[in-house]
């Protein structure tokens, strides 16, 4: 955080050449510019988050009942979703890759003998099922 953030930032903007978020004086740098084009389902992210927190809402509303001001945990929250949102933009062309693979066929996991699942794996894991006990007959945790 280059600026502290207002208590209710109305102007929001990025400056690309700077890679800094302008919320109103406040400021946030860097921001690489793949943090700040990250989309999900055609929205921008980081965007979206900062328009639901300083967004006015109908008076009455349920959507209305939240805080006055930007919290400070909002603002930590805000720079590990940058954090999060670079980290991902960096691992993009891995999973693009990734996409291109073909998947392996039942058969194969079959004769591998990864397929069928085995029933106890299916259920989960409990100390129940386990036969040894520590003194006094209670069961042990190893």
């Amino acid at each position: 955080v280059r600026a502290p953030l207002p208590t209710r930032p109305l102007d929001v903007r990025y400056d690309r050449d700077e890679e800094t978020l302008h919320l109103d004086e406040g400021r946030i740098s860097p921001v690489p510019p793949q943090a700040w084009d990250f989309e999900a389902a055609g929205v921008r992210v980081l965007e979206q988050w900062i328009a639901t927190r300083t967004a006015e809402d109908e008076p009455g509303s349920l959507a209305a009942i939240r805080p006055a001001a930007w919290l400070q945990t909002w603002t930590s929250e805000l720079l590990e979703l940058i954090t999060v949102l670079a980290l991902l933009a960096e691992v993009e062309p891995q999973r693009a890759e990734l996409e291109t693979l073909h998947p392996v066929p039942a058969a194969e996991l079959r004769a591998a003998g990864v397929l069928p699942v085995p029933e106890a794996a299916r259920r989960p894991a409990t100390v129940l099922d386990h036969h040894e006990e520590g003194p006094e007959g209670q069961f042990a945790l190893v």
